[in-house]
């Protein structure tokens, strides 16, 4: 039976310190994208906006921190095209590919595999650089969302930007702080049981 080693060094996620297995990756990767539907149900409308406050993107982050770059893509992939397929588990409970906030999943994607990459390295491991990575993961899910939310909703850019973008700096923000004390806390707690 193998265990984690003491010391977890760069190159590792979180996930990588359970013992290797196909079972354990396609549990990863099936139970990332349930966390991501389930926090896509916690929802709350934005007066003027058709896309709501959600803790799906917060989830999405953290499955490729998690995960890391390949299992946060397939879980991420996962939960994109299950809910594409009539799984009402995208925020509010919806499901397809035409909504208005449709382009944020897709982002998501993008985001989930980035930010996994970025752990990879250690970017998960000190309060700093775990700030620059949600950042980073949240600009990258706005950059494919906003001009979706545009072209779908019929909004000039700068409409989209103050719908779906503006009102959700703060939540960001929070969602950061809230990741950049779990993952290097997470992180230190292995190295001291190690």
């Amino acid at each position: 039976m193998s265990t984690a080693s003491a010391a977890p060094r760069t190159g590792s996620v979180l996930a990588d310190l359970l013992p290797a297995s196909r079972t354990k990756d396609i549990a990863l990767v099936v139970g990332g994208a349930a966390l991501t539907g389930l926090a896509a149900q916690i929802a709350v409308p934005v007066p003027g906006s058709p896309v709501p406050v959600t803790g799906q993107t917060f989830a999405a982050l953290l499955v490729g921190a998690g995960l890391g770059a390949g299992r946060g893509f397939l879980s991420l992939a996962l939960y994109a095209l299950v809910g594409m397929a009539g799984m009402p588990w995208f925020a509010n409970g919806t499901s397809g590919a035409g909504g208005a906030s449709f382009g944020y999943v897709l982002g998501m994607l993008l985001a989930s595999t980035v930010v996994g990459a970025l752990a990879r390295r250690g970017a998960d491991r000190s309060v700093p650089r775990t700030a620059g990575t949600m950042v980073l993961g949240s600009a990258i899910i706005y950059a494919v969302g906003v001009p979706y939310l545009a072209a779908s909703a019929g909004m000039s850019l700068t409409a989209a930007v103050a719908a779906g973008l503006t009102p959700f700096l703060l939540g960001d923000a929070l969602k950061a702080a809230l990741a950049m004390g779990l993952l290097p806390a997470a992180w230190k707690l292995i190295g001291r049981k190690g």
